[in-house]
């Protein structure tokens, strides 16, 4: 799309033009970067006073602010409605260029002729790819693989045989999926037997991994992350792990075996989460949280081991104030100390 006007944007977003609707638009800036011909956003109203230093042609607001120095479109979320824009801008017609000569394709594969998959790739046997795959340079498929519609695997990307991977997912590079997961038997003698892992992993729809994430197969059944769910760079997926739909999962979060997520969990950055246990539906954890037991549905926890995000809070309060009470408790020592030191005389 390479230029719209700002009615035709408000339509794509179910809102109000503010002002000229005429004006063409041909892509999206911040407000410091903006230029005559592109779309800004303001997400606070408090900060309106910048909309004055911006050289935006336009401007995606609140419904709430009706009073803008600049065309505008009004809707009700900014955010969500400039992210839908600013796709709309970038989107791209599908060219499928088929399979580099440098690429090495299994026996039996079942491809489409409208797919991209770039040199160095290699593909097991019996590999099934839907319409619109697009397999970058280095990306190594395992026997008996499927992968839907229009999904997207970057650079470098490893998918272990028997996995599946749904529609419109998006795979950053250096992702790991379906390799075994962390089992062993130990004897008595302290030597640790390996458990092997059978099972497989599942992706759904819309789902996006980002860098360096690894997704262990299950020890029997299944691994699975359900539709849009996000997950964010350097994450760690144990076997036999359920993540719930539209859950997120940020960076550097660890979830150990068998734990299951509802829909709509939020993990903060270096969450850990211990195995066999539950996250009820909108759970959220605060970032470098421990959670070791079941979590109810709608629950906000912090800290290590997890505890209700407000006692949590009053808690860390409580240990800044730590070196002046022993300060205090010294004081108070000292001077019990030197009252007994004059009774006894």
């Amino acid at each position: 799309m390479t230029s719209k006007s700002l009615y035709e944007l408000a339509q794509l977003v179910q809102g109000e033009v503010l002002g000229d609707g005429s004006l063409y638009i041909h892509g999206v800036a911040d407000l410091d970067s903006a230029g005559k011909d592109e779309i800004t956003f303001l997400t606070n109203s408090k900060k309106q006073h910048l909309l004055l230093n911006s050289n935006a042609g336009a401007v995606v607001v609140s419904s709430k602010l009706t009073e803008v120095n600049k065309p505008a479109i009004l809707v009700k979320d900014p955010i969500v409605a400039i992210a839908v824009i600013h796709n709309a801008f970038l989107a791209k017609p599908f060219h499928g260029l088929g399979v580099s000569e440098k690429a090495h394709i299994g026996e039996n594969c079942d491809i489409p002729s409208e797919v991209f998959i770039g040199p160095m790739s290699v593909l097991g046997d019996r590999v099934r790819l839907g319409q619109r795959v697009t397999i970058k340079s280095g990306v190594v498929i395992g026997d008996d693989v499927i992968i839907g519609d229009d999904t997207i695997l970057h650079p470098n990307v490893t998918v272990y045989n028997n996995c599946t991977i749904g529609k419109r997912v998006i795979v950053h590079g250096g992702t790991v999926i379906g390799a075994d997961g962390f089992g062993y038997a130990t004897n008595s003698n302290g030597g640790h037997i390996k458990r092997p892992h059978v099972g497989t992993v599942q992706i759904d729809d819309d789902v996006e991994l980002g860098a360096n994430v690894c997704v262990d197969r299950a020890t029997f059944g299944v691994t699975r992350i359900k539709a849009g769910a996000k997950i964010d760079n350097l994450v760690q997926i144990a076997h036999n792990v359920e993540i719930g739909e539209n859950s997120l999962v940020v960076a550097q979060a660890g979830i150990a075996g068998s734990t299951t997520l509802g829909r709509n969990v939020v993990l903060g950055g270096q969450v850990g989460i211990s195995g066999h246990i539950h996250l009820g539906d909108r759970t959220m954890v605060g970032a470098q949280s421990g959670v070791h037991n079941t979590q109810k549905p709608g629950t906000t926890v912090s800290g290590t081991p997890a505890i209700p995000h407000k006692k949590w809070l009053r808690a860390s309060m409580a240990v800044v104030k730590i070196p002046e009470l022993i300060k205090d408790v010294r004081k108070l020592k000292k001077q019990m100390s030197s009252r007994q030191d004059i009774q006894e005389d």
